[in-house]
């Protein structure tokens, strides 16, 4: 059932060593494309990530929060075409959390590394760190990185009671 897939998946920092399968990276894309997008422009473009190196290389794309790329068997950068579609930041982000919650339906872990206006170093952007290490056309811009492997970590779903239902308002702003 898919509300038991939302409740019940999370973030994954660590994985196994264990290839992920072909069939299942393919079935994840394919999720990924039939993501809703505004007027069904489809924006995305995604470079499928399976070389060691190449992850490492991205594990590196931000000071943090990017790191557990290195220990992923796959990855997917999410890229958007900013000429396609003004609203590519919601379509891709939209593709991504697809090919999330198919990741944990197929058993696997998955994890979100954004990119998005971060800086590599100083004076070069993640996006042109990535850019430059994949061949990117200008007109692609990275959403995020999604990480894809087997889990070597069991995280609990989140309790209902510790959810922030105080962040919910009905038909106006702080009305319970």
């Amino acid at each position: 059932m898919f509300f038991e897939l939302v409740k019940t998946r999370r973030s994954i920092r660590n994985y196994s060593q264990r290839e992920v399968e072909a069939e299942k990276i393919e079935t994840i894309i394919e999720a990924a494309l039939r993501a809703p997008s505004g007027r069904g422009l489809r924006p995305w473009h995604l470079v499928v990530v399976t070389d060691k190196t190449i992850l490492e290389k991205l594990a590196v794309a931000k000071p943090q929060g990017a790191e557990f790329l290195k220990s992923a068997s796959a990855a997917v950068v999410v890229c958007g075409d900013t000429q396609k579609s003004p609203l590519w930041i919601e379509g891709c982000t939209i593709a991504a959390v697809f090919m999330q919650l198919t990741a944990h339906a197929l058993g696997l872990g998955s994890r979100w590394a954004h990119m998005r206006d971060n800086m590599y170093d100083a004076t070069t952007s993640s996006r042109n760190y990535i850019a430059t290490m994949l061949g990117l056309p200008d007109n692609l811009d990275v959403e995020c990185v999604i990480a894809l492997g087997y889990a070597d970590e069991q995280l609990p779903p989140y309790k209902k009671e510790d959810l922030p239902f105080d962040q919910i308002s009905y038909n106006s702003y702080d009305q319970k």
